[in-house]
């Protein structure tokens, strides 16, 4: 019997919503969640999502299909709502069927009416009330909220504090995302209202994961974080490098030289031109209140990240991490984390019972 296959069940509105087993989803990390860990994740209960924010719209079709002949259960993919070519990929998410579509940043109301007229689960990620309150208005089916102890982009607020302010503010499924890796956590986040958990980390330490051996064991030994802003401009949680460091101590002329150079290289991977490249960026400095200077920065983040994920140079490259990294240990397959995870949270829930008065 696998590690999932254990009869236990958590029956929430994240698992009647998505179609899933069990409670749990796996992130969108870039250059990580491809088809081999998101089929993974799906045939082991969870919520697999495909990063396409680093794939053309061809290969994210590929993908697609790879990930439908591996697999029947329900399985999404992660959009940027910026993306010049969002509304080519909402498209190709209608006509695959796939289940679900979460973006890193707020869509547009009308991409909302479009995917769910379509029949798709929409869960917009956030990392504040008000941003959850927006999308929950504009009819999002559920909402992922990521604290500070979260990898990659993420904010100065503890999971612990954010996770209530919007679970109290919203009337759909809320997901919660930082410093998870474990049953008890999947347990907390219940009993704090949350219909599930998200992790990134934890999914990209499994054997699963594409990532190479050599940055996993990185990863395992290194198990301090840092956030900072010279990868794109924006904080940014990531292990603690010698080229992090050198990083932080670069002047901002340096990191701009660094973020074109950069930018010229994720044009001829990408296949993009400068014109939608520029397009892209005006895109994404009015979503975000970015500088120009910000804006150019953010060229940095695919390459840096594909140097470590991809290339298996982590001296070359910067690798996201959640604060949870500093206690992770081993590399199970993803059948055996979520099965332990399920197992885990069931037991806490039926020991808390204990506590009741009268029993």
């Amino acid at each position: 019997m696998s590690g999932a296959e254990t009869g236990r069940v958590l029956d929430t509105p994240l698992t009647r919503l998505a179609g899933v087993r069990h409670p749990v989803v796996q992130t969108g990390m870039g250059w990580v969640a491809g088809p081999r860990l998101v089929t993974a994740v799906a045939n082991a209960g969870g919520l697999g999502v495909l990063a396409s924010a680093t794939m053309t719209l061809d290969r994210l079709a590929d993908a697609i299909h790879e990930v439908k002949d591996r697999t029947d259960a329900p399985f999404g993919v992660n959009l940027r709502a910026d993306a010049g070519d969002a509304g080519d990929r909402i498209d190709l998410l209608i006509k695959e069927g796939v289940k679900v579509a979460s973006f890193a940043l707020a869509p547009k109301r009308e991409l909302i009416a479009k995917l769910k007229d379509a029949g798709l689960v929409v869960i917009p990620s956030v990392g504040a009330r008000r941003h959850a309150e927006k999308v929950a208005g504009w009819g999002a089916d559920a909402v992922l909220v990521q604290g500070g102890e979260g990898g990659g982009h993420t904010g100065p607020v503890a999971t612990t504090l954010l996770l209530p302010q919007v679970v109290d503010a919203v009337d759909i499924p809320v997901i919660a995302a930082g410093g998870f890796f474990d049953g008890r956590g999947l347990a907390a986040a219940l009993a704090y209202g949350a219909a599930g958990v998200a992790m990134g980390t934890r999914f990209l330490l499994t054997s699963d994961s594409s990532v190479p051996d050599a940055v996993k064991r990185v990863y395992l030994e290194t198990g301090e974080t840092v956030v900072t802003r010279q990868v794109d401009g924006m904080p940014h949680r990531v292990l603690r490098s010698g080229l992090v460091d050198a990083l932080e101590d670069s002047g901002r002329v340096g990191g701009l030289v660094r973020a074109l150079r950069n930018g010229a290289r994720f044009k001829k991977l990408s296949g993009m031109s400068w014109r939608e490249m520029l397009a892209d960026g005006k895109a994404m400095k009015h979503g975000k209140d970015l500088s120009w200077s910000q804006v150019l920065m953010a060229a940095n983040t695919p390459m840096l990240l594909k140097a470590a994920m991809v290339d298996g140079r982590p001296d070359l490259g910067v690798m996201a991490s959640g604060q949870v990294v500093g206690v992770i240990d081993d590399l199970p397959n993803c059948a055996d984390l979520i099965g332990a995870i399920v197992r885990q949270a069931a037991d806490a829930i039926a020991a808390q019972q204990s506590y009741l008065a009268g029993r």
